[in-house]
C-alpha cells in the first residue's frame, strides 16, 4: 500500500498554521478540527510540525505565558516528510525511527497532505482484513 492509497482513502486535507500565530490560536485550530498537530507553513514553505505533545513539553517549562509565544517556539523543525509514492510500511518506520506521529506529505516539493501514525495503521488494518477476507473465500471455494 502507498501513501497515495492512504490520503484516498482519509483524504487529503492539511490544516495548516503560520509560524507567528500564538499557541492559543494554535490550541483553538486544534479543538476545532479535532485533529492533534498542524503543519507550520511561512513564507518559504514548510516551516515544521506542531502538536499537542509540542504544547505539553513547553507548557511544563513556560507555564501559561506560553499561551501567548508563537507557534514557532514550539514547533518541531527537523521534520520527515515522505511522498505519495512511498510505501505506507516505510513511513511507518520512518514514524518509529523518528519518533514522529506525523508526517507531512510532499508532492514536488508542496504540501500534498499528512499521515498520522493512526491513518497508517488503519489502512494497514483494512489491508489485513482484505487479505483475510480473500483468503477465507479461497479456502471455502476450493
Amino acid at each position: 500500500m502507498r501513501i497515495a492509497d492512504v490520503l484516498r482513502n482519509k483524504g487529503a486535507a492539511v490544516v495548516t498554521i503560520h509560524p507567528d500565530a500564538t499557541v492559543m490560536e494554535f490550541l483553538a485550530g486544534l479543538a476545532e478540527h479535532n485533529i492533534g498537530a498542524m503543519v507550520v507553513i511561512g513564507r518559504e514553505g514548510l516551516e515544521g510540525v506542531a502538536s499537542e505533545r509540542d504544547v505539553v513539553r513547553q507548557l511544563h517549562v513556560h507555564g501559561a505565558s506560553l499561551l501567548a509565544r508563537p507557534v514557532s517556539s514550539i514547533m518541531s523543525r527537523l521534520v520527515a516528510t515522505c511522498t505519495k509514492t512511498d510505501s505506507a510500511d516505510d513511513v511507518s518506520m520512518l514514524m518509529t525511527e523518528r519518533r514522529a506521529r506525523h508526517i507531512p506529505v510532499l508532492e514536488n516539493g508542496r504540501l500534498a497532505g499528512i499521515v498520522s501514525i493512526g491513518d497508517v495503521v488503519k489502512s494497514r488494518m483494512e489491508e489485513l482484513q482484505a487479505e483475510h477476507e480473500q483468503l477465507r473465500d479461497y479456502i471455502a471455494q476450493g
